[in-house]
């Protein structure tokens, strides 16, 4: 039989999808399908694709099924820190499918895998949820591994910097030369792994790059960026386009543009930022307000498919370590020609957007301008004018900004918006790297202000769109697992506080606003976050959850952002003509996950950073011999001692019951205190306490403290110290 121009894909699925078919291998597919000869290494390379794209699944004895009919899933596998993972099917509206630790195999957190799921195991008993098994890995999400060298008595091995990768890596001397020459014991190195087939032995590698002494400034983030597989560097025909590209605006550009020059519009941003991706202004009118959001038309400078711009795609986003950003675009674009720096001429796309007096929007108007902002604000220095009497121009346009803003953010929590915002501790570095300084940032009224313009103008372009029927890039938060509620509400009970039913946005608006300043907020919120589905991009409008808005997007941040860069094409280079930048719904949807992908990662590693440099200014605490001391509330009392949340640092960490030398202290479970036998003194949840760093464990990320009295002086602390750093540090 020959293929006869049939797809050989739909006759093997036809074949698998027959009522009467038993499990066959690939040499009886091949003879079902009466192949022959190179036909047959066709079947085999057809075979190997389908399972790769999941549409079919590979059981025992190589035979092949549909993944339904064997209880089988594909997706891409999330490991948590604690050792089990989770499985995101591919298929849409599907479960996430729990994986205990002992069945994940060799499975690595982001690989593309196929689960065995077990309807009977215990874990789906309990909760009502499905439980598999990894039996087979389709691709893997990286091929290396970023750790630290080190040596026993018989070989070298690499443990790894993911605590999620529990396994040691050993490497080979006689394979590898360099171990043994430049990279020496301690050194931060990348192994790329080899075929990996046994949990139950240790993987074998190849070191590839020897990044440098673990201790050296700059290693750590440089193995950030190596763990993550951020692109640090640009290739040289980005930047070689990105140098051609001229700061000066020449007629030709101006052509069609509505000139906002001679407008007040000012930027508000961080101390440090560099980019400058929106500008504002807001003028009070007989009816009530007209705001102008003014966005920083990169499109016009990174067309479709340019090498620009296929290197903005591959990042999705800018990254933000604590020593460094690693842009999406070239520092020229990023940083000069697309930034709205005050005093020049920009490029923009604007969103004018008419509130009558009660905040309700009455009508957006979208064009291509060009804008020369008349003052760059810091947040601090925004926040100053707006607690301060109105002295000039300035002061009075941020005022009435201000006014707008308020009501805005008043009417948005009215028609359900959650309160998830979170403050935020920068960590301040010197020259070398190394942490100097904590700070923590409080969503104020300066950050306030921008954000409900950018969730104006944001939603105003997705309401256009979405009446327009022009695909697009959506960003969507889905409505929660009502299970996953249920459970997060038996969570918040343990905390003493009554709740209702949380499905109610009501109710749930009620609790966020009862733990609101308590000590305990952060903890709870951050298991809110949990109980809720990721915001994630869509090519559907799927509405926002958090935000209680039905239509939404993301278009005030191109210079960092792809998905936004997709908007600005999508709204059109000519507005007024309404000429959209054409692609297919198959290709946004493709880019939407892709982008999802890229933003997770960045979080991630943002996350890492962040804390690896906050555990690094807590071991100089120690190195100094004089620990500074912190204030710190108590977030949950455990038998073997109080966890406590820094909120000046927004670290978590341990106070051991062995370094509580003043009495013996027992646990007491139903009120969830320790409580001195002969004082009677007690520790609750909610307790505020001065502390000071006793223990720090960079390879478990765990800090422990102790409590600093007030009659004690650095030397007390000192020999404190050195008595609870025999204590094992939290689990």
């Amino acid at each position: 039989m020959s293929l006869n121009g049939r797809k050989l894909w739909e006759q093997i699925l036809a074949v698998l999808r027959r009522k009467d078919y038993r499990p066959m291998d690939k040499t009886e597919i091949g003879r079902e399908l009466r192949l022959k000869g190179r036909e047959r290494v066709i079947l085999r390379q057809n075979l190997r694709e389908l399972e790769r794209a999941g549409e079919i699944a590979r059981i025992r004895k190589n035979r092949y099924v549909l993944p339904t009919e064997a209880d089988l899933a594909t997706g891409k596998l999330s490991i948590h820190q604690a050792g089990y993972g989770f499985l995101t099917s591919e298929e849409l509206g599907e479960p996430d499918i729990f994986i205990a630790a002992e069945n994940i195999g060799t499975g690595m957190h982001g690989d593309r895998v196929v689960v065995r799921i077990s309807r009977d195991a215990p874990y789906g008993r309990i909760k009502g949820r499905r439980e598999g098994r990894v039996i087979r890995i389709l691709e893997r999400a990286h091929d290396t591994i970023v750790g630290t060298l080190q040596r026993s008595r018989n070989f070298y091995y690499v443990v790894p910097d993911d605590p999620r990768f529990v396994h040691d890596i050993y490497v080979s001397p006689d394979r590898d030369e360099r171990v043994g020459t430049s990279a020496s014991v301690g050194d931060k190195v990348v192994v790329r792994l080899d075929a990996w087939e046994s949990r139950h032995v240790n993987p074998e590698g190849e070191i590839v790059e020897v990044l440098g002494p673990a201790s050296a400034p700059g290693i750590d983030m440089l193995s950030i960026i190596r763990k993550y597989h951020l692109r640090a560097e640009f290739p040289k025909d980005v930047l070689d386009q990105a140098e051609r590209i001229s700061e000066r605006i020449d007629a030709r550009q101006l052509e069609g543009r509505e000139d906002l020059r001679k407008e007040f519009i000012v930027t508000i941003d961080p101390d440090d930022a560099r980019d400058f991706d929106d500008a504002i202004q807001v003028e009070k009118i007989k009816n009530g307000w007209r705001l102008g959001v003014h966005i920083a038309d990169v499109a016009a400078y990174v067309e479709p498919e340019s090498a620009l711009d296929r290197e903005a795609r591959r990042r999705g986003n800018s990254v933000y370590l604590p020593d460094r950003v690693i842009p999406m675009l070239p520092e020229r674009l990023s940083n000069g020609v697309c930034s709205l720096n005050p005093g020049v001429d920009r490029l923009t796309h604007s969103v004018f957007v008419h509130f009558d007096k009660n905040g309700n929007a009455k009508s957006a108007r979208f064009a291509r301008s060009v804008i020369r902002s008349a003052h760059r604000l810091t947040y601090k220095q925004a926040y100053a004018i707006l607690k301060s009497p109105p002295r000039d121009q300035l002061g009075e346009r941020l005022h009435v900004a201000w006014e707008l803003a308020a009501l805005l953010r008043r009417k948005r929590f009215e028609h359900g918006a959650l309160d998830l915002d979170f403050p935020e501790v920068k960590v301040w570095v010197d020259k070398q790297g190394h942490p100097v300084r904590l700070e923590r940032v409080e969503n104020d009224e300066s950050h306030q202000l921008i954000e409900e313009f950018m969730l104006a103008a944001n939603e105003a372009v997705a309401r256009e769109l979405k009446n327009r029927a022009i695909p697009t890039v959506y960003r969507v938060h889905e409505n929660p697992d009502p299970e996953k509620l249920a459970e997060y509400r038996e969570f918040v009970l343990s905390f003493n506080y009554r709740v209702g039913d949380l499905t109610h946005r009501s109710e749930l608006q009620r609790l966020l606003a009862l733990i609101h300043g308590k000590p305990e907020e952060q903890a709870l919120k951050v298991a809110l976050l949990k109980s809720l589905k990721r915001a994630r991009y869509s090519a559907q409008p799927l509405g926002h959850y958090g935000l209680a808005k039905a239509n939404y997007l993301h278009f005030t941040s191109p210079i960092r952002r792809y998905a936004d860069l997709g908007v600005h094409r999508s709204l059109g280079r000519d507005t007024a003509l309404r000429r959209p930048y054409q692609t297919d719904s198959r290709e946004i949807a493709s880019i939407a996950e892709h982008l999802s992908m890229t933003e997770r990662t960045a979080a991630d590693a943002e996350i890492d950073a962040a804390q690896m440099k906050k555990l690094e200014f807590f071991q100089r605490q120690l190195d100094e011999r004089n620990p500074q001391i912190f204030r710190a509330s108590i977030v949950d009392v455990r038998n073997y001692g109080l966890m406590v949340e820094l909120p000046d640092a927004l670290i978590t960490g341990l106070i051991h019951v062995s370094s509580l030398t003043d009495d013996f202290y027992v646990f007491e479970p139903a009120r969830r205190q320790l409580i001195g036998r002969r004082s009677r003194k007690r520790f609750s949840i909610g307790d505020e306490l001065s502390v000071y760093v006793a223990r720090v464990d960079t390879f478990k990320r765990q800090v422990d403290f102790a409590i600093a009295l007030a009659s004690e002086g650095p030397g007390r602390r000192r020999r404190a110290r050195r008595r609870s750093s025999v204590a094992p540090a939290a689990s």
